[in-house]
């Protein structure tokens, strides 16, 4: 189980292998208005069953859409999305990630960063490294060019120098 602080908690519960490969199951509860910004997974294919509240949703370039109880939202690997507790009710999905590759320590690692950093984003040194490191699955779409291609590297240098990416020295390797 893993917290931002904001609003977002995620499960991850079992790991299971389906004939199309391995993915991770669990769940997903988003305080009303919560949710992530625009991410594309490029790898992983994800999925969200609505348990209670109501889903918004919305692929980049495409209006908002909305989904119910028992309604599911698939996004295709490769796909800009984003998705937030539409309306007063706390959003539950059931979820799934497949393949889950690096999903849950990204994850994870972001979490901890927006809730120990407190207003609501990651350290940037952090989302300097983890976006760097992990940028052949994960992109966050929200972040500026300029400040992914020149503020970003410099974050990522002055990170390394000054030992600020020690707690990541046993991070998993990205796919490749």
């Amino acid at each position: 189980r893993i917290e931002n602080g904001h609003g977002e908690v995620a499960t991850f519960d079992r790991r299971v292998t389906t004939p199309e490969g391995e993915r991770i199951e669990g769940s997903i509860e988003a305080q009303p208005g919560a949710g992530p910004p625009m991410h594309v997974h490029f790898r992983q294919e994800e999925g969200l069953t609505v348990v209670a509240g109501r889903i918004g949703y919305q692929i980049q370039g495409e209006t908002p859409r909305f989904a119910g109880p028992g309604e599911t939202v698939v996004f295709a690997p490769g796909v800009a999305h984003r998705f937030w507790a539409d309306g007063d009710e706390v959003l539950r999905c059931d979820c799934f990630v497949q393949p889950p590759y690096n999903m849950v320590y990204f994850l994870s690692e972001v979490f901890r960063s927006i809730r120990e950093h407190g207003d609501g984003k990651p350290d940037p040194f952090e989302a300097a490294f983890l976006l760097h490191k992990y940028r052949s699955e994960f992109a966050m779409l929200v972040i500026p060019g300029f400040v992914q291609r020149v503020v970003f590297p410099v974050l990522r240098l002055i990170g390394h120098l000054t030992g600020k990416y020690r707690r990541f020295a046993h991070s998993p390797e990205p796919v490749r």
